[in-house]
């Protein structure tokens, strides 16, 4: 069984995984640009999405398509809103029957498809689908730390081999076959990080993103068992370990984001000092447009929806969903 690993995007997150997996032998790091490939591998460093960590030398960065015939393990770490057209790009590069795992947390815009979903129209037969989502800094993964994940496919053989494949002394993960309920806890749990961020940086206080986050783990569960995922996903890494996280690290992109927005900065302000993309500011449309196809209510979401268009502050989208009619827990 094949089990090189080959890594489909250069930010932050496929940076981390690169080193995190060399232990275990040559990675394939694969960039999209060129100059991108040669300004990694020169460097030993992606100064731009990773900076300050080494690349052990078994860490083959390229934008060569041909580097990808060898995979056996395939991690798609790319922007959730390219990931299907980069591999639609790619497809009849990749070896036939690698999994491709993705490590992306999003919905698709174009087509409000959960990013698994998506995929597959495009790559599967013959490879299959797997999704890799939990709380999971890059930065921290990188350095050794411990955290655990979910991977979860279809096939609970597959995601048992997976999850023995990319298991290191320091990253446990751990099998599921829930994977509606992954992919989707990784898409909302960045809005309710959005939301969070905002709260506390408009100084509304630690009761509030308490109220909000447990409360955002509600909608998104409402949503989750409307598309036919398990209540317990959410109760696991890629739902509530992930809530817990991106909620509350103030290196989240999402929180950050949130929190800029929170203290009255525009978003294109905010937006023009990251190099790194925000996915819950993409996802959150396509999010209402699945709770509008299911008829689930997610009034949070809606809230964040309106702060982003400018049609609220956050001070006042919070006054209204205090006002919203007292329901039973």
């Amino acid at each position: 069984m094949n089990n090189q690993i080959t890594i489909l995007g250069a930010g932050a997150w496929g940076t981390a995984l690169a080193v995190l997996y060399a232990d275990k032998g040559p990675v394939t790091l694969w960039c999209r640009r060129a100059e991108q490939a040669k300004r990694i591998s020169a460097a030993r460093e992606n100064v731009d999405y990773l900076p300050s960590v080494a690349l052990p030398d078994n860490i083959i960065v390229t934008h060569d398509r041909g580097a990808l015939q060898q995979a056996g393990i395939i991690l798609a770490a790319m922007p959730a809103q390219h990931l299907p057209t980069i591999l639609q790009e790619l497809k009849n590069d990749l070896p036939t029957a690698a999994p491709i795992i993705i490590c992306s947390k999003g919905i698709h815009v174009e087509t409000t498809l959960l990013l698994p979903d998506a995929v597959a129209q495009i790559v599967a037969p013959p490879n299959p689908i797997a999704v890799l989502c939990g709380p999971n800094l890059a930065a921290e993964v990188a350095r050794g730390l411990p955290a655990a994940t979910t991977i979860a496919a279809k096939d609970e053989t597959l995601a048992r081999r997976l999850a023995e494949a990319l298991r290191t002394p320091s990253f446990r993960p751990y099998a599921s076959t829930d994977i509606t309920g992954v992919a989707l806890a990784g898409a909302l749990k960045n809005v309710i990080a959005l939301a969070a961020g905002m709260v506390i940086g408009a100084g509304l206080g630690e009761n509030a993103r308490a109220a909000l986050v447990t409360r955002g783990m509600a909608e998104m569960m409402r949503l989750g068992l409307a598309m036919g995922a398990r209540m317990e996903t959410f109760m696991g890494l890629s739902g509530m370990g992930d809530v817990m996280l991106t909620g509350y690290a103030t290196t989240s992109r999402n929180f950050s984001c949130g929190y800029q927005l929170g203290q009255g900065k525009s978003l294109d302000d905010v937006l023009s000092e990251r190099k790194s993309v925000t996915e819950s500011l993409a996802s959150i449309r396509p999010a209402l447009a699945l709770a509008a196809r299911y008829d689930v209510e997610l009034p949070i979401c809606h809230a964040v929806a309106d702060i982003l268009d400018n049609r609220i502050n956050v001070g006042a989208a919070l006054a209204q969903l205090m006002a919203r009619p007292l329901k039973v827990e």
